[in-house]
């Protein structure tokens, strides 16, 4: 078989990111949470399973390697709660089938990025990577949509245009840390965009405080501010889902609700998107990505 090789992300045959845990790792989890494993252990069995997941990614020929997210709980938290200004609190308004689901992202003082995030991290993928690194953080609207407007602090932000311009501006400096150690492939992870394109879900949002009709316009707008200014040889995609969670799901619904804003608008290199069954609707909404 003949393969032509891609010099520049996204390739043609690629990963979102996250992969399922191997035994090891997941039980050496549980045990350095219940305080029997060392920290050093614990990131010596990360490194291990990191290196042959790497390893296996590149046997089965993809041009892009992450690190499967192993040494995240969640793949959104772990980064959001770094931030300053955030901290995770009890979940409200899930509609998740579940018992055990995942806390939620906070905003209890003034948001910014006063350290790199993760950072080691890509410097380890990288180390044992021969492909490119690719590293995955969650969208800025993964720091708003679950919570909204009533899980961000009126006193510190009376105005959300601050908090925007605040998240914006921390992400950029969180970037710059990443591009700094090497990254030139990002990719975010976002569930905010495909979940307000279900009804049940805009009337949750109304619920927690906002507009769901205006949230589009907003949550381009902050992704382009994220990205401003990023260097040109660094290739940023974006992965919507549906939230899943368990073998389940929050929504459901196609993206006629946000295809212009977030296939016209957000300056972005790539999406990986969910479509073509009946949970993730057609292909109608892809008239809106760019020639």
């Amino acid at each position: 078989m003949v393969t032509t090789r891609i010099s520049r992300p996204p390739f043609h045959a690629d990963q979102v990111g996250s992969l399922l845990r191997p035994k090891e790792l997941h039980e050496a989890r549980a045990a350095a949470k219940a305080g029997k494993l060392p920290a050093a252990e614990l990131k010596r069995i990360e490194d291990r399973a990191i290196a042959q997941a790497v390893k296996k990614q590149e046997a089965i020929g993809l041009q892009a390697v992450t690190d499967g997210e192993f040494r995240r709980d969640y793949w959104h938290l772990d980064f959001l709660k770094q931030l300053d200004g955030i901290e995770l609190t009890r979940p409200v308004g899930l509609t998740f089938n579940a018992e055990d689901v995942p806390p939620m992202a906070s905003v209890t003082g003034k948001i910014a990025c006063s350290r790199p995030i993760m950072v080691e991290h890509f410097a380890y993928l990288k180390s044992v990577a021969t492909r490119m690194p690719k590293f995955t953080m969650p969208s800025p609207g993964s720091a708003h949509f679950r919570g909204g407007r009533n899980a961000i602090s009126r006193t510190i932000y009376p105005d959300l245009e601050e908090f925007w311009a605040d998240l914006g501006a921390a992400y950029r400096k969180a970037i710059g840390h990443l591009y700094d150690a090497g990254c030139r492939y990002l990719q975010l992870d976002d569930t905010a965009w495909s979940m307000i394109c279900d009804p049940k879900e805009r009337e949750f949002s109304r619920q927690r405080g906002d507009d769901p009709d205006r949230l589009p316009a907003q949550y381009a707008r902050m992704t382009n501010q994220a990205l401003a200014g990023r260097p040109a040889d660094m290739v940023v995609t974006m992965h919507s889902c549906r939230g899943n969670f368990r073998s389940t799901f929050i929504a459901q619904g196609g993206y006629e609700y946000v295809a212009d804003r977030l296939l016209g608008e957000v300056d972005i290199d790539g999406y990986f998107l969910e479509y073509d069954t009946d949970r993730a609707g057609g292909f109608e909404s892809l008239r809106f990505v760019p020639p």
